[in-house]
């Protein structure tokens, strides 16, 4: 009987190992090449998902509400949530009043050097710094309109009230398509004469998101010569801009870069002394006890955008730089502005026509 060990080979024991690290090795490979999805990584939200999270989360835990409009102008990227409601504007109707006046300079029907005099008791409360000043004292239409728009002057703003009228601002408003953008009446003082049936839940005076962002879009696209009527916004046809357009609008425009009230839509965006570099943002903001808004162009490296944050029926009703509706309108604007133009602000195309060519007032989208 031999006892020499078997010198030949297993072939079926190499065969089978052979066989099991090419499965391994394939199944390796194919582990590999998995797509994202199959691995669970759960989709990033769109931006308009991440702004109705926050207005929804804000409204469940009784913080208040929130109506929102926001529109890129080179690109017409829109987010929106309720633009479409009527809601108070607080101070931001004081823009119908400065476009509004725009228009009469243009027109030679008003100029930046005419003078207005503040005469005794004709001082009303509230924000500015006209209540604080002997009188009578001498201002211009300029010097009105700047303290209405850079400080929210509520004296001034029944100054310039009074100059142009409330009727004419709101044919101006119609005439534009914005049918539920309506002034009311003169700040801290009674309702005159018939008012519409819904004064008494607005105030001062009514918008939406969607008109209210028409509006700031006109402005800065320096329209002022239109033609007919609109029945929408963004319907609206304007003449060409010429330099007498532009000359105008520079001052208007050089009255929304010097907002002094900068802790809503600018809070998180804007890094800069704006004092020593300027500006990329012009904005009008509206303060009650319960509402908060802020109405901006901000011009991002990516292309102008304008924002329209509306807060209403707030909890907070403090005036802190706290306040709880100022913070969430900053950290929406933060959203949409840093998902539009993540590479950040330029303020060089913050100029009249926004550094866009020719055209008429986009059209919002439904």
């Amino acid at each position: 009987m031999s006892t020499q060990p078997n010198t030949q080979p297993n072939t079926q024991s190499g065969t089978t190992s052979f066989t099991r690290r090419l499965c391994l090795l394939a199944a390796a490979s194919l582990l590999s090449l998995r797509p994202a999805a199959a691995q669970a990584i759960p989709a990033p939200t769109s931006l308009q998902e991440h702004l109705q999270q926050v207005v929804d989360a804000r409204a469940t835990a009784g913080l208040g509400h929130t109506a929102l409009y926001a529109i890129q102008l080179n690109t017409l990227k829109t987010v929106a949530v309720d633009a479409d409601l009527p809601v108070q504007t607080a101070s931001v109707i004081k823009l119908a009043i400065l476009y509004h006046a725009m228009v009469q300079v243009r027109e030679g029907k008003a100029r930046w050097d005419e003078p207005i005099t503040l005469h005794p008791h004709q001082a009303v409360a509230g924000s500015g710094i006209l209540t604080f000043l002997d009188t009578p004292v001498t201002l211009t239409l300029k010097d009105v309109l700047t303290l209405m728009v850079i400080v929210s002057d509520n004296t001034a703003t029944n100054l310039a009230i009074d100059r142009f009228g409330i009727d004419p601002v709101n044919a101006r408003l119609q005439a534009l398509g914005l049918a539920n953008t309506h002034l009311y009446k003169k700040i801290m003082l009674p309702a005159t004469g018939p008012m519409p049936a819904d004064q008494p839940k607005f105030g001062l005076g009514k918008t939406t998101p969607r008109e209210m962002a028409y509006l700031m879009e006109t402005i800065g696209l320096c329209h002022l010569h239109q033609q007919g009527t609109a029945v929408t916004p963004g319907t609206a046809r304007f003449l060409p801009t010429d330099a007498a357009d532009l000359a105008v609008c520079s001052v208007a425009l050089s009255m929304l870069k010097n907002q002094f009230y900068r802790e809503t839509i600018p809070r998180y965006i804007e890094a800069v002394d704006t004092s020593e570099n300027g500006t990329a943002i012009a904005s009008k903001t509206g303060s009650l006890d319960a509402v908060r808004a802020d109405v901006a162009i901000v011009m991002g490296k990516s292309g102008p955008m304008v924002l329209s944050l509306f807060t209403y029926a707030n909890r907070d009703h403090g005036w802190t730089v706290d306040n709880e509706a100022e913070v969430t309108i900053a950290k929406l604007a933060q959203l949409i502005v840093n998902t539009w133009s993540p590479t950040g602000l330029d303020g060089r195309n913050l100029i009249p026509g926004l550094g866009l060519p020719e055209s008429a007032p986009t059209p919002p989208t439904p």
